[in-house]
């Protein structure tokens, strides 16, 4: 594979991770959130993009290094888990920002958790440093999910 070609393939798998992050700078969350009540434990507004575009970036290096490495042909399951956990995650921020659907986000967000670690399990065989990369997103979207629960209790939001 020439340099070049493995540029352009770095670039966009990055650059595709980040998309998904764009449905979540789409749906900000403005007043509504706002006027949720909140565990004191919730970090600071300004905390979620930074940490955001640094797993985005992680999660594309990731998806690159098995593709280099194993092509679509043999690593098929492995990147369609990945490109499944990315419109997943893209569907969150549309139910709980944009839809203000907590409860409905909460479950999205337990099959979100699945199907990151089913990805993680797909790219250890095929690149640790891979599945190694995902294990950051992985905990944070264990902690989102716990924020979600919270905030879904809090709000009195009804059954998920």
């Amino acid at each position: 594979m020439t340099n070049r070609r493995l540029a352009f393939g770095l670039l966009g798998w990055v650059w595709l991770a980040l998309a998904a992050g764009l449905t979540g700078a789409r749906f900000q969350p403005g007043a509504w959130y706002e006027d949720l009540a909140k565990p004191v434990w919730t970090p600071p507004d300004i905390l979620f993009p930074l940490v955001w575009t640094t797993l985005y970036v992680l999660m594309g290096v990731a998806a690159f290094r098995v593709w280099w490495r194993h092509g679509f042909g043999n690593a098929r399951l492995a990147l369609a888990l990945f490109l499944l956990q990315l419109a997943l995650n893209a569907g969150w921020s549309w139910l709980f920002f944009g839809r203000h659907a907590i409860g409905a986000a909460l479950v999205e967000i337990g099959v979100l958790w699945a199907v990151i670690a089913a990805t993680i399990l797909a790219f250890r065989p095929r690149d640790r440093l891979a599945m190694r990369l995902l294990l950051p997103y992985l905990a944070w979207v264990s902690f989102a999910a716990v924020l979600n629960f919270a905030i879904w209790r809090l709000n009195d939001a009804g059954p998920a």
